[in-house]
């Protein structure tokens, strides 16, 4: 299945009744990813009060998901930053949310909202790509059928990674999994069933969105 995951990592900042809260976010695509992140922040901001985590590893209905208060109040950190997570539709997602207190009590509902708004704001500005699986072919043309195959390969969602211009051309493209059937099938019908397009590897790639 395709699902978007953050592009790249972005980090906002929420002052609070002289609370800050510094959100960071960034891409995750296993736990331990996640948990280096982690890591990482708590070593930046070693001397904040609090480094709230939470992440999402996975996307649409196959998740591992994490949350902790980091000595917040019960429910009032964590769980509101994973609630913002899950309802942003990014998969592969890890947030972490600095707080250094700033000598005023929030309470609880101002610990969710402060926490709810500074996740929200990352989520908002995060460039995001679709994380999909595709197959990587490679294909002889002759020169006389290659404006055709390109066409061809814009028609089905195709990519041209490489031209290797010899005795014919042979393309390099990238399709998802799920164009290429369509795509091999045009590729028939237009050669008369002489070219055919082989796939030499399939795996998880990141397309940007815009």
């Amino acid at each position: 299945m395709s699902y978007p995951v953050p592009a790249k990592e972005i980090r906002r900042e929420l002052t609070v009744l002289k609370s800050r809260f510094i959100a960071t976010l960034a891409p995750a695509f296993s736990v331990e990813e996640a948990k280096a992140f982690i890591i990482r922040m708590r070593a930046e901001f070693g001397d904040a009060t609090h480094n709230v985590p939470a992440y999402l590893i996975g996307g649409g209905n196959s998740v591992i998901a994490h949350a902790s208060d980091d000595g917040e109040p019960s429910g009032t950190a964590g769980r509101p930053a994973l609630a913002v997570l899950r309802g942003s539709g990014l998969g592969d997602v890890v947030a972490v949310v600095t707080r250094y207190y700033g000598g005023t009590k929030l309470g609880t509902g101002g610990l969710v909202r402060a926490y709810t708004q500074a996740v929200q704001m990352v989520v908002a500005d995060v460039p995001r790509a679709l994380k999909i699986l595709a197959h990587t072919t490679l294909l002889a043309v002759p020169y006389n059928f290659l404006e055709r195959i390109r066409l061809l390969v814009d028609a089905h969602h195709g990519a041209i990674v490489a031209e290797d211009f010899a005795a014919d051309v042979t393309m390099t493209l990238r399709f998802p999994v799920e164009a290429f059937p369509a795509f091999q099938d045009a590729l028939q019908e237009l050669s008369s069933g002489r070219l055919h397009a082989e796939v030499v590897e399939t795996g998880e790639i990141l397309l940007p969105l815009e």
